[in-house]
């Protein structure tokens, strides 16, 4: 993960591609209601994988059932990852604790495809709402009862 701008799981971290461009902004929130995970940009399969794993360690540190995942300014598909993320990324972070999945659409129809194609194969493994923003994400993780 050379990407990692910090070598510890600290609350807030941004990712980095080789070029300087951060891909990847993540951010544990006070009293560990929930996880922040802001992609920008286009991504790859190893800037999912990364960020991905990235996220897990920080689950692995201190578990946290609630995961907003916004794609808010991601750029383009990212479908690639599916794989990984269906048969690697799932399994590992409902394991760790991981129940509820706010996802914010990306603005456009090729990261929304991906996430749609995603969804179909991971529905059953969290609890999924979709989001226009990151505001009702929160709201809606915020409402629900901590465990």
């Amino acid at each position: 993960m050379e990407g990692i701008l910090s070598t510890n799981l600290e609350s807030r971290v941004e990712l980095k591609k080789p070029n300087g461009d951060v891909y990847l902004q993540i951010e544990r929130m006070s009293d560990n209601e929930y996880i922040l995970a802001h992609w920008v940009g286009r991504q790859t399969l190893e800037t999912v994988k990364e960020g991905g794993s990235y996220y897990a360690k920080m689950m692995e540190k201190l578990p946290c059932e609630k995961l907003l995942n916004s794609h808010e300014e991601l750029i383009g598909p990212w479908d690639v990852a599916n794989d990984w993320i269906t048969q690697e990324w799932t399994p590992k972070v409902r394991a760790l604790g991981l129940h509820y999945l706010a996802q914010v659409l990306a603005p456009g129809i090729y990261g929304q495809m991906s996430f749609h194609q995603l969804h179909e194969r991971i529905d059953n493994h969290f609890e999924i709402y979709l989001f226009n923003d990151e505001r009702s994400a929160k709201e809606w993780l915020l409402s629900l009862p901590n465990n």
